[in-house]
């Protein structure tokens, strides 16, 4: 049904119940805003694959031990590092006695151990798997303070405590990043339009999209069909507002086109609709294939963010197509008031022939090549950066950026005692290899203590030289080493931190000489989830990075109806990828002196700069394609330029403003993302989409769109 044949009661009550549509599902899907952390977790173990080594060990330490408690582990110290007296032991006694008594609290507390130097002491405190460890931290922790005496202070560090620290950097996700993202993209909208009105149908579009993504997958999670983590939720946050409003930014260009070249608002809204609906689903489609290669990840943390984001994607792309185009047919130019477009079906088509996009393409069209050579080769410099990205995995007490009380104790903990204490490396090993296992751990530099779980009083009894001493006094007993399913548990205690790399060097080595002594053994713990998460994301980056690359250059091919063309614009936003990871290894290096970055973020980044990048190369192509089947293809190249310049500019901005926004969550994996993909969105934005792909589409001219006929159409 063309627009001129569509009943008038049609174009007045269509608009109002797409509109009362959406109002519906974003009242549903706002209140759970809010409840995602009821759907979530943090725990690093879950998101490894089933057949790594540390999900089996810690599948098989409910038989070792009862259920499934997180260690948090207490540091008691004197501010001045002075001997605790036994007064103040027997406060610090005291104290946890009451601690066993909080709800949060699964089973006993120990006694407190102290320290050889006698200036401090530990304990373990196990704390419920189902309770918040944040809130159950922070009880803990006034528990414990509570009648201490003056000048004994208390740490909560281990397992549960760096767990508390992260349930903290994510608490402001729902309120304080979605606000700085808002903030910044109203700001950015007003600036472009002008205008108030529009900038807030845009604004409402993007929130609407989110209120039924968050919807939708919180109840994916709820099921269990989905896994989520803060990070997740809050990279989906940001790719709804910065998509949703992307793609509204094209449509929005073209309906302002329309309402000058027609005077009625159907029409243009039809018109508008049939130029915007190629590139928005072309370019969601583009992002939504990237991100679904997600799914070959052995990481479930990365698996699970593919169809997660790709679900934002999906409500961002029907927004754009639906709510927003209701909206603006309601308001008509008023939506653009004070500047509102005035119909005048003499005016020529919008080229854009002065101001800054006409300069650009002058420039273009005067010295293609000499353009695009040196700004590919400004880019290539700034790969060489690479080499310097430390990407190899960063201990998770620096996960957290800022004050970090689990980070501080732990390197108070490290003063007094083996700096693994509280998080030991276990090892699951057949009952008849006790003795071989042992030795292994005993022989292991990497190794202070080695315990094993016995029927102790405390749970574990001590292996020396010698064999099994009991925990209690020297002239006890030698205990019995538990035995579940034919096997025994084993615990070494680490010389280094438990989150550091040389711990992940020390299992690694364990490992390997396991296999030469007792093969079925299994090295797992808190060491060994960090190797092997890093292990898988470095494997996952091997895979899919190639895959996304194959995929999407697909897409190109069947939008441009061309091989040339999309192999070019490919290479060219690998070529960004590069420049803005060889700059972002700078940055964080030397910088912002960051320990390194986890495996994941070059994943992440590249993931999101190729996918959202192509955004951008569709936005502009498929226009050049369609201004050179009219005019030619070199100066279809300079009027596609000239009339999404501002276009591409304005949704680059959006984009880096939405994905800054990520760095007031005081994680270090977001922070790093947030500059790879804001830098990268803007040189895209600036330097490549703007000059470097103009300037070789219009030196290469019609043999870019090779071998379909444009190619040998008109020059």
């Amino acid at each position: 049904m063309s627009a001129a044949r569509v009943p008038r009661w049609l174009r007045v009550t269509l608009p109002a119940v797409l509109i009362a549509v959406w109002l519906v599902g974003a009242a549903i899907g706002g209140p759970y805003f809010g409840r995602v952390d009821e759907v979530s977790s943090n725990d690093r173990t879950a998101y490894l694959p089933a057949t790594a080594e540390a999900t089996e060990v810690q599948d098989r330490l409910a038989g070792f031990t009862d259920g499934d408690a997180v260690p948090a582990v207490v540091v008691f110290v004197t501010e001045d590092d002075a001997r605790l007296g036994e007064d103040d032991l027997a406060a610090v006694g005291d104290r946890l006695t009451a601690a066993a008594d909080l709800a949060a609290v699964d089973g006993e507390a120990s006694p407190p151990l102290p320290s050889e130097d006698g200036a401090a002491a530990q304990a373990f405190v196990p704390l419920s798997g189902d309770a918040d460890l944040g809130e159950a931290t922070a009880e803990l922790r006034d528990t414990l303070r509570t009648g201490l005496p003056d000048g004994v202070e208390v740490y909560i560090t281990g397992p549960a405590g760096f767990s508390s620290d992260l349930v903290s950097a994510f608490a402001g996700i729902d309120g304080l990043l979605l606000g700085v993202a808002l903030a910044a993209v109203l700001v950015i909208l007003i600036v472009v339009y002008r205008s108030l009105l529009l900038p807030l149908a845009v604004l409402a579009t993007s929130m609407f999209a989110l209120c039924l993504a968050l919807l939708t997958v919180w109840h994916l999670a709820r099921s269990g069909v989905l896994l989520l983590s803060g990070q997740t939720q809050g990279i989906l946050f940001i790719l709804v507002i910065g998509a949703a409003t992307d793609y509204a930014l094209l449509y929005v260009a073209r309906f302002r086109e329309e309402l000058v070249r027609t005077p009625d608002r159907w029409t243009a809204t039809w018109r508008a609709l049939r130029g915007s609906v190629e590139p928005i689903l072309a370019s969601g489609g583009t992002v939504i294939a990237g991100l679904l290669c997600l799914l070959l990840s052995e990481l479930r943390s990365n698996s699970t963010l593919g169809p997660v984001a790709a679900v934002g994607i999906v409500f961002a792309m029907l927004a754009a197509l639906t709510l927003l185009p209701a909206i603006l047919l309601a308001l008509g130019r008023a939506a653009f008031w004070p500047r509102r477009p005035v119909y005048d079906p003499e005016a020529p088509a919008q080229t854009g022939t002065e101001g800054l996009w006409g300069r650009v393409s002058r420039a273009v069209r005067a010295r293609p090549r000499t353009l695009w050579v040196t700004t590919a080769a400004v880019l290539a410099l700034g790969c060489l950066g690479v080499t310097q990205l430390q990407a190899s995995g960063v201990p998770q007490s620096d996960l957290v950026l800022g004050a970090s009380e689990a980070r501080t104790g732990q390197e108070r903990l490290a003063e007094h005692f083996p700096a693994g204490s509280g998080s030991p490396v276990y090892v699951v090993a057949p009952e008849g290899d006790l003795r071989e296992a042992a030795d292994v751990l005993l022989q292991e530099d990497g190794i202070a203590q080695v315990a094993v779980t016995a029927d102790t009083a405390s749970g574990t009894a001590r292996v020396t030289a010698d064999g099994i001493e009991a925990a209690g006094p020297p002239t006890a007993a030698a205990p019995e080493p538990v035995v579940s399913d034919g096997a025994v548990l084993l615990q070494g205690t680490l010389t280094d931190a438990a989150d550091s790399l040389a711990a992940e060097q020390t299992v690694r080595d364990l490992r390997t000489a396991y296999a030469g002594t007792v093969p079925e053994a299994l090295v797992g713990g808190e060491s060994a989830t960090d190797l092997d998460t890093n292990d898988a994301s470095i494997r996952d980056r091997t895979l899919i990075v190639p895959i996304v690359l194959v995929v999407i250059l697909a897409i190109l091919m069947l939008l441009l109806r061309a091989v040339l063309a999309p192999a070019l614009l490919v290479l060219t936003t690998v070529l960004s990828f590069g420049t803005a990871m060889g700059v972002a290894a700078l940055v964080f290096n030397d910088v912002l002196g960051f320990p390194g970055a986890d495996p994941a973020v070059p994943l992440f980044g590249f993931v999101f700069l190729v996918a959202l990048g192509i955004d951008y190369n569709i936005f502009l192509m498929t226009r050049v394609r369609e201004e050179s089947l009219a005019h030619g293809t070199r100066e279809g190249v300079l009027r596609g330029l000239r009339l999404t310049g501002g276009i591409i500019t304005s949704a680059g901005l959006v984009l880096a403003a939405t994905f800054t926004a990520l760095a007031v969550i005081p994680v270090l994996f977001l922070a790093q993302l947030a500059f790879i993909v804001a830098f990268g969105v803007l040189l895209d934005t600036f330097v490549v989409r703007s000059l470097l792909v103009p300037a070789l589409a219009y030196d290469v001219g019609r043999t870019i769109w090779w071998p379909s006929r444009l190619g040998r159409g008109r020059p």
